[in-house]
């Protein structure tokens, strides 16, 4: 900062480099919160942004100014169909990291699977399976999810692993084998008034320049012919660019893991208390169709997005209280 009489902090953070587009159109959740108890349990689920809504509630938040009192607030609407559990697959520690040792498929499966993968049905997989149990370091579950039994186009269907915490590796195993083959509810997983981590890819702007994609301050009209670029790239010597330069690029269509997000309301349009689909169905989206969670503020993506639903890995809440809502306006 030759130019200026005082130092300043740099514009835009470093955290999210590179700010490139995401490989996949699903979010990868790659830790999984820790569980104290004895009773296994899945730590994930999935679901379809649909739309955003208001929310009016009572404030529970105790020692805080507007506790009692009404709120009115954003709500984001998740579809969440039934989660289908696939597979079971076991992890191996070593010194390069986590190897998986074993995955054992359900017998019937989805007709939409034959689309991403085939699969072969062992009869006595799960009994060789027992035998490794004792060299197992983690258990996943392999969950696929269809996007058209959210009322979405399309047949093919999401696979992705569930972290199961909880007991030790014998009442985990014995867990997944009851789930195995089976569909599991968002209400089997998550409970109303409880937190939630949500991971998902943002919304892509495109090609962006520096004054919008990191902020950076633009120069005054006179000083010099451009105003919205870059006042210097770096020192005349060594002759490169660093890479802490703020440059222009690709902004959105990120990866990103927001933290401890509420779920207000668990409810099925089917039978349910609030009136969920408003006339014609939601823009972007249409008529909501099944179980479907609303969670407190906005989430990133765009609608019709999937998106992935974990425990909390920095829990706040000590305790969990059902939400007071009053009502909800479409």
């Amino acid at each position: 900062m030759g130019h200026r009489k005082h130092s300043q902090p740099r514009r835009g953070s470093l955290a999210y480099l590179p700010r490139a587009r995401a490989k996949s159109m699903e979010a990868r959740i790659r830790t999984w919160p820790q569980l104290d108890g004895d009773q296994p349990k899945l730590q994930g689920y999935a679901g379809f942004k649909a739309a955003c809504m208001r929310i009016a509630s009572i404030d529970d938040r105790e020692k805080t100014p507007n506790f009692g009192k009404q709120l009115v607030g954003i709500g984001t609407v998740v579809v969440t169909p039934p989660i289908t559990i696939i597979g079971i697959r076991g992890y191996a520690k070593d010194r390069y990291g986590l190897d998986s040792i074993f995955d054992i498929y359900a017998k019937d499966l989805p007709k939409e699977l034959s689309r991403l993968f085939k699969t072969k049905y062992d009869e006595k997989g799960l009994e060789k399976a027992e035998k490794l149990l004792g060299h197992v370091e983690e258990l996943f579950a392999m969950a696929a999810v269809t996007p058209r039994r959210a009322g979405l186009e399309q047949k093919k269907p999401y696979v992705f692993e569930i972290s199961v915490k909880g007991g030790d590796t014998q009442k985990q195993f014995a867990y997944l084998k009851e789930l195995l083959g089976k569909e599991v509810k968002i209400d089997q997983v998550f409970q109303k008034g409880s937190e939630v981590d949500i991971a998902a890819i943002t919304k892509g702007k495109g090609f962006e320049g520096p004054i919008t994609r990191w902020g950076v301050k633009k120069k005054q009209h006179k000083s010099r012919k451009s105003v919205r670029a870059l006042g210097t790239l770096g020192p005349i010597s060594p002759a490169t660019i660093m890479y802490t330069v703020p440059r222009a690029g690709q902004r959105g269509f990120h990866q990103r893991i927001q933290y401890n997000n509420r779920i207000m309301i668990i409810g099925s349009s089917e039978n349910d208390e609030f009136k969920i689909n408003p006339s014609g169905g939601f823009k972007h989206f249409g008529l909501i169709e099944g179980d479907y969670v609303i969670i407190r503020g906005s989430i990133p993506g765009t609608y019709r997005r999937l998106v992935k639903i974990r425990a909390p890995i920095r829990p706040k809440l000590t305790k969990i209280t059902q939400p007071k809502i009053l009502e909800i306006m479409l």
